[in-house]
């Protein structure tokens, strides 16, 4: 499999992609939406011919407008990611989609398994969860692969927020009744690489670190490795910042053996602060 066709692959999981996948040596095409827009049926018809896998990264990614823009998102993350898998499985060839937590009601108290039932509480997460049925309808040797509370270097994200407001906040409110599992975009990526150099069967897979955290907390952890006091993080709640579309409560996603097996989140956030900008 040496020709990797990403879909969305300009975002800050893309970019980490398609870094990773050069490194191990492989090809990789990352047209711009302009130039192939997967809402459009017709889109991939004459870009698959050399490929050998697709990775559909392409989604509405704004959880808040989508509430207010719900047809819209739509048509990108269901619409478009049955698209997308219909021509891969009329071509033969094997496709990750990306998906995410909010696809869960983000009310258990223990992770979820990749079985769990799908009880989206947010115009997003209704969404993306229409897009994964439509691509296991569409090609059933699809991997769906569902990340969380994603961080990366090469977009905007909750740690390089955190690191920008600590310039200019002697304090920050923080909410501490959301726990997740914070995951560094090249984790997922990597994680990527393995399902498919693996010729994993069609499925769901989850993709986040190891270990929970409340956002709180994750904050502290950042603020210590970058050497300032995380007594400057101060715990608050979700109903203080009111957001038009409901955040899960939990969102720890569970890892069977036979998935991505990613570090703790702890080490991860090391390894990614030690290469962040500074």
């Amino acid at each position: 499999m040496h020709t990797w066709l990403l879909l969305g692959g300009h975002g800050m999981l893309g970019t980490d992609l398609q870094d990773v996948l050069r490194s191990a040596g492989r090809h990789v095409v990352t047209p711009r939406s302009s130039e192939c827009d997967i809402r459009e049926p017709d889109c991939l018809q004459d870009r698959l011919a050399d490929v050998d896998v697709v990775v559909n990264l392409a989604a509405w990614t704004a959880v808040d407008d989508a509430e207010t823009h719900e047809p819209d998102a739509f048509t990108l993350n269901a619409v478009g990611a049955h698209n997308v898998a219909r021509a891969c499985a009329r071509a033969n060839l094997p496709l990750v989609h990306l998906s995410t937590d909010y696809v869960f009601d983000g009310h258990a108290t223990s992770p979820y398994p990749v079985d769990a039932p799908q009880a989206p509480r947010s115009a997003y997460g209704r969404t993306k969860a229409a897009g994964e049925w439509a691509v296991r309808a569409a090609h059933p040797g699809a991997c769906i692969v569902r990340t969380a509370w994603l961080y990366g270097a090469h977009g905007s994200s909750f740690v390089s927020t955190m690191l920008r407001l600590a310039t200019a906040h002697e304090t920050l409110s923080v909410v501490d009744d959301q726990v997740g599992q914070p995951t560094w975009t090249r984790d997922v990526a990597e994680s990527v690489l393995q399902l498919a150099d693996g010729e994993a069967p069609g499925g769901y897979y989850h993709a986040t670190s190891t270990g929970s955290v409340s956002w709180c907390e994750f904050t502290q952890e950042i603020f210590r490795l970058r050497g300032l006091d995380p007594s400057r993080v101060e715990p608050t709640t979700t109903a203080a910042f009111p957001r038009p579309a409901p955040r899960p409560a939990y969102s720890v996603l569970d890892h069977p053996g036979d998935g991505p097996q990613i570090r703790a989140w702890q080490d991860a956030l090391a390894a990614a602060l030690a290469t962040w900008p500074s």
